[in-house]
């Protein structure tokens, strides 16, 4: 089994979905990740991947991703690759990788208003007091 580990943005709001059988719900959600580089002839260059993910822990889908995921929330996913087969609807086969979600840590930033949301933790350096005071003057 092939374990990835993926840190990026929502590309929109996570579609929780339930199974027509069961009424078990789940949720699929799309991350989006950057990768910068330099090209040969030095120029910067960048390059975004999209990542489909499914997470079937009905439990995490309802409590943890459908009141605090949103589009532009800032994640960080854990699971194992999947190829995913589908018929379209004109009979061409259709194949897809995706990413079964086993582990997923929200990361939201702050809103304009300044307030946190309910699952940020703080950062570093910030309202932990772990860091130093970026406020105090220079010595030297």
């Amino acid at each position: 089994m092939q374990t990835v580990t993926i840190e990026g943005y929502l590309a929109a709001a996570p579609s929780i979905l339930s199974a027509q059988g069961s009424g078990r719900k789940r949720a699929s959600f799309r991350v989006l990740e950057t990768a910068r580089f330099r090209r040969a002839d030095g120029q910067k260059g960048e390059r975004t991947t999209g990542f489909n993910c499914v997470c079937f822990n009905e439990a995490t889908a309802e409590t943890y991703i459908a009141p605090f995921a949103r589009k532009g929330s800032r994640v960080v996913v854990q699971g194992h690759v999947e190829n995913d087969t589908w018929t379209g609807r004109d009979g061409t086969v259709h194949y897809d990788l995706r990413v079964v979600v086993d582990e997923l840590r929200l990361k939201n930033r702050r809103d304009d208003s300044g307030a946190a949301g309910e699952d940020e933790l703080p950062e570093v350096g910030q309202a932990s007091g772990l860091g130093p005071d970026l406020d105090d003057e220079i010595p030297f």
